[in-house]
């Protein structure tokens, strides 16, 4: 890579760090949660999930933004945001006050996905790579969290680890002013700022250009993004839930404190997800990007059946499941980027990232809630059977882009 490449890619690696901290360290905070505010998977559930949606919901925001005055403000904004929601969560005194920290996090999430993958996409010459190596990033900061999370709620009251967890967002604000780097460098357009490139100017410029960006080919990989968001938020919110019930993973005494394995299952669990992101991303360097997705899917849906089996099983067989899980639900990130990009055109790619993050996020919030639900009335097997059953919609509709609408890439 070359020098703006790896300024880019040094810049967003650390904000993808801080949001997934952030993101995966919540599930945890569910387990201790459910007890503290004397409530149900149901209702927790359908709280993180409104926090998820808004993050989708300011994604399309978010994507106009960068595409009107470019990327790296709305990033740094979003780390102190994120950082600044778990001040209010660990301060939280009811369910109603834990649900406006979940609202405030959501909001200073939604900025950063589309504003760094525009960054990316238009200012990387070499994009799959950047992208490999933005989405491992992402994975340090989802295992990360959890590990610290882990750690820290071993021997420290929640709020109090809630509070420390905010600590990392003020250093990472920190590093990131030290990043200079051309936005738009890896375009054609040169050195253009990108309010000139996109000509989106208030509600009719974003209407004209959605519009214009909802080819047959967009709406198949919107579609896509939003089956991938339901299968995620639904499984990671509640995988620490899951694990914690199974006879494989129960707490561990040791110096008198109470250790919960499967805390540190599902935290590296998310670190293989980094060797995933990075597999996924040198993967559409190398074939074409629809393969890439069919196969990854494929497995996801191999591996959800298999989760309650192996379970039974025994301890090697499950670990060997959740690998599988960390590696492949991660290693479709970068896959489905670059097929975003490759059904959109360069100059709206701020805003197809944001619709992108609509349906991971927004229509994916559905997947907590409905996560919570089917755990609340119905079995482990019933719920991976329901989310085995969404990643298999996701192998369909990867087919139907590759046979039906080819045609409609840009590259």
């Amino acid at each position: 890579m070359n020098r703006n490449d790896r300024q880019i890619v040094g810049f967003t690696t650390i904000g993808h760090a801080m949001f997934h901290l952030y993101e995966l360290a919540i599930p945890l905070f569910i387990v201790v949660w459910l007890p503290a505010f004397d409530t149900s998977p149901a209702v927790l559930g359908t709280l993180v999930g409104v926090g998820l949606a808004l993050i989708g919901l300011g994604a399309v925001v978010s994507g106009v933004l960068a595409d009107e005055y470019g990327s790296k403000t709305l990033v740094t904004v979003s780390i102190l945001g994120m950082g600044s929601s778990f001040v209010l969560l660990s301060a939280a005194p009811t369910l109603e006050v834990l649900a406006v920290g979940l609202l405030v996090w959501g909001a200073a999430s939604s900025l950063y996905h589309p504003a760094a993958l525009s960054l990316l996409t238009r200012g990387a010459a070499e994009r799959g790579t950047a992208l490999a190596y933005h989405g491992a990033a992402g994975n340090v900061g989802t295992a990360l969290g959890p590990f610290a999370a882990a750690i820290l709620l071993t021997g420290l009251p929640w709020r109090t680890v809630a509070a420390v967890l905010a600590l990392p967002a003020v250093v990472a604000v920190a590093l990131a002013f030290r990043f200079e780097f051309d936005e738009t460098a890896g375009t054609d357009g040169g050195t253009a700022s990108p309010a000139t490139e996109t000509g989106l100017t208030g509600v009719v410029g974003f209407f004209r250009q959605s519009r214009a960006l909802f080819t047959a080919g967009f709406v198949v990989v919107f579609l896509l993004v939003m089956t991938h968001g339901l299968y995620a938020r639904g499984v990671l919110s509640f995988l620490p839930e899951i694990l914690s019930d199974l006879p494989l993973f129960d707490p561990v005494a040791i110096g008198g404190e109470s250790f919960e394995p499967s805390q540190y299952v599902y935290a590296g669990l998310l670190l293989l997800g980094g060797i995933g992101q990075y597999v996924g991303g040198k993967w559409t360097d190398r074939t074409r990007t629809e393969y890439a997705l069919i196969g990854t899917y494929s497995v996801v849906v191999l591996a959800s059946l298999a989760f309650v089996p192996a379970a039974r099983t025994g301890l090697w067989a499950i670990l060997a499941v959740c690998a599988v899980l960390g590696i492949t639900i991660y290693m479709s990130a970068p896959i489905r980027q670059a097929l975003l990009a490759e059904y959109s055109p360069p100059d709206v790619h701020g805003l197809s990232f944001g619709y992108f993050y609509l349906g991971v996020y927004g229509v994916g919030a559905v997947g907590a809630s409905l996560a919570g639900i089917v755990l609340t009335y119905g079995t482990q097997t019933t719920f991976f059977l329901a989310f085995a059953g969404i990643a298999a919609v996701a192998v369909a509709l990867g087919g139907l882009l590759l046979v039906r609408f080819s045609s409609y890439r840009f590259d």
